[in-house]
């Protein structure tokens, strides 16, 4: 039942999947498999590239810290996510679900940036390939690190604050089985002008603007592809950016799908903006270390090896 009160400190309510509470258990399992699905790809991506000395180049650098934020954006949402399909475990304190919005919106962004340094590294691999060891060093792939992890900081943390200034008398159900800062702040009974203004920013500065650069660097890249005299080594060029391009897909296509359903899909079903705010949330970690996996060789031959170098060791030393 919605609960009425003037406060700035209130308990929030979570939603599972409206109309479809019944079936909550059944649509708990293919959530389930979706976040075994992603923990163990990414984790898996991440020791192979930091144990695999062929694969400490930048690319992979970069596909680690990939994996690092996929990971990171499961375990955000997770818990409530599992807690209400299993337990209707719906409540949330106010300072968690800051924490957990923050979280989830750092993990965001922090993808967001990764791709777009992504896309740095394949116009440097294939625009000036001689320099390309010379330009991505690997105290200046630890400062790009760095740069994405402080990036999203600073932006979010005064998102954060300025929602504690707020109080909240309407009804404190959220529409999501996560905390999202628009959600939370609609339910505000204060002036949240400042707030929305300051979100958008915060987007646009973002996700705008990387999806942007990301899209002048393969213009860029496409030219130099092009400059290529042999139609070979143009086929070979454009084939190591698919991955990424892919990835990049299954990251923004989403976003702007749940975009859409928030603005004009006023009529469609209840369930509809869950899933696909819950799907938006769990493809790029599910999809991205399968389309690694399967589209970049020299991925598939580290967990080859891992498999059939390592794997009998392990069984061995079980046994024993």
């Amino acid at each position: 039942m919605p609960i009425f009160h003037n406060s700035t400190s209130p308990t929030f309510l979570l939603t599972g999947v409206p109309g479809l509470e019944w079936a909550h258990s059944w649509i708990s399992i293919p959530f389930c498999c979706l976040y075994l699905t992603a923990l163990s790809g990414n984790s898996l991506i991440l020791f192979v590239v930091l144990t695999e000395p062929t694969l400490h180049e930048p690319m992979y650098y970069f596909l680690s810290m990939l994996s690092t934020t996929d990971i990171g954006l499961c375990i955000s949402t997770m818990v409530t996510v599992l807690g209400i399909l299993w337990l209707n475990a719906r409540g949330i304190s106010f300072n968690a679900c800051l924490s957990q919005m923050f979280f989830i919106h750092l993990f965001t962004f922090m993808e967001s940036s990764v791709l777009l340094a992504m896309a740095f590294d394949r116009f440097v691999a294939i625009s000036n390939p001689l320099r390309y060891a010379t330009i991505l060093t690997h105290t200046r792939i630890a400062q790009i690190g760095l740069v994405v992890i402080t990036r999203g900081t600073v932006i979010l943390t005064p998102l954060v604050l300025l929602l504690k200034r707020l109080s909240f008398c309407h009804s404190h159900v959220l529409h999501h089985s996560y905390c999202f800062h628009p959600d939370v702040m609609k339910l505000s009974c204060s002036d949240t002008k400042i707030n929305s203004a300051f979100g958008l920013t915060a987007i646009i500065s973002t996700a705008g603007v990387d999806s942007v650069l990301i899209l002048l660097s393969y213009v860029l890249i496409i030219r130099s592809v092009l400059s290529i005299a042999s139609p070979r080594e143009r086929k070979k060029a454009f084939s190591t950016c698919i991955s990424h391009i892919t990835a990049v897909a299954i990251f923004y296509i989403p976003l702007i799908s749940l975009s859409f359903v928030h603005r004009f899909g006023k009529h469609a079903p209840p369930y509809v903006p869950t899933l696909i705010a819950n799907v938006y949330l769990l493809i790029p970690p599910v999809m991205n270390p399968i389309i690694y996996s399967v589209k970049t060789k020299q991925i598939q031959k580290a967990i080859l090896r891992l498999i059939y170098c390592k794997g009998p060791h392990v069984l061995q030393s079980l046994s024993t």
